[in-house]
């Protein structure tokens, strides 16, 4: 099948659509447990950014299961399935030229790798938001943790399936820093990467 395709050149480019935008383009991909912040603060970033002139998009794990990735389920396989569809999304945004902030469990270090891979490694930072699982707990926001714990859900990360912590993360995020100071630690990083 593979041979019945034919990649199509297009006439515009990431440089010309980072060149409209007025800035670059790269992902920021958020990991860490359920319940650890990692949406709250990527939303909370994007706002800084948007007030800014910054065109971005937030993906969501939750979100992107409703749609793209509906019918995955939880087994390491379609954990595996879900983080290459966020790879190959991902880069569509960063070749549009835009900053995609991409909030995802992702607990295998080969999958945050591979979509490093996928997007360039110069287009990728990663922030690491560490959030103790009994932190995670007490938050149960989705009450997600209690129903692991009763068992009615299996292969929940940090319960019944492992969270591998990040070797590399460009940012660590600590559960005692505030949002405000999470955002303004990764703006530090990127203000720079921003600029043409």
């Amino acid at each position: 099948m593979e041979e019945n395709i034919i990649r199509h050149d297009y006439k515009i480019g990431m440089k010309e659509r980072r060149e409209s935008n007025s800035h670059n383009s790269f992902l920021i991909f958020f990991t860490g447990l359920s319940g650890s912040g990692k949406s709250t603060i990527a939303c909370a970033l994007e706002q800084k950014l948007f007030h800014e002139n910054i065109k971005t998009y937030v993906l969501d794990g939750d979100n992107v299961r409703r749609g793209i990735n509906k019918g995955l389920g939880f087994s390491n396989e379609d954990r595996s399935e879900n983080n290459r569809r966020i790879g190959e999304i991902a880069k569509l945004f960063v070749d549009a030229g835009i900053v995609v902030l991409a909030a995802f469990v992702a607990p295998f270090e080969k999958d945050r790798n591979f979509i490093k891979e996928t997007v360039g490694k110069e287009n990728y930072i990663e922030v690491f938001v560490n959030t103790s699982l009994d932190e995670c707990e007490k938050r149960d926001v989705k009450g997600l943790y209690k129903k692991a714990r009763k068992g009615e859900i299996k292969d929940m990360t940090g319960i019944s399936s492992p969270y591998e912590v990040p070797l590399q993360s460009d940012v660590v995020i600590s559960e005692k820093e505030s949002i405000e100071e999470a955002v303004n630690k990764i703006y530090e990083l990127i203000r720079h990467k921003l600029q043409l």
